[in-house]
């Protein structure tokens, strides 16, 4: 795949995505593999605390959904991380980097996950508010 994501714009990749040049599937793996290169590996900078287990998942159906009816804007198939003060009522803890709440789980999304998962997003993941 000739795409380059490291500094690629929201209209970039969804020119991107249009085209059929990629997939959020294959986008949201691109995240995960810098991740697990950049992020994960040598000198561990520890900026993603945890992955959406349902990030490929969604991302998938958001593909089908796309095929079926075209994207819902700019945000469609968008992979997201959000800082972990920002509750999430999904399989991701909520620990506002607090180790006293390390095993803490949110009961519904915040307003702004309900508005970025309406608009087509992929919540990929949780990243430290440090």
């Amino acid at each position: 795949m000739s795409f380059e994501i490291v500094e690629a714009t929201i209209p970039e990749i969804q020119a991107a995505l249009e085209t059929g040049q990629m997939t959020s599937r294959q986008l949201v793996l691109m995240y995960l593999e810098r991740i697990a290169e950049h992020d994960k590996s040598g000198l561990t900078v520890n900026s993603v605390l945890e992955i959406n287990p349902d990030a490929l998942f969604i991302a998938e159906a958001l593909d089908v959904e796309r095929s079926l009816l075209g994207p819902r804007g700019p945000l469609h198939g968008i992979p997201v991380l959000l800082k972990d003060n920002i509750n999430t009522g999904d399989k991701m803890h909520t620990s506002a980097g607090s180790l006293a709440l390390a095993d803490s789980f949110a009961g519904e999304d915040a307003f702004i996950v309900t508005r970025l998962r309406e608009a087509g997003a992929v919540i990929m993941g949780k990243a430290n508010i440090t």
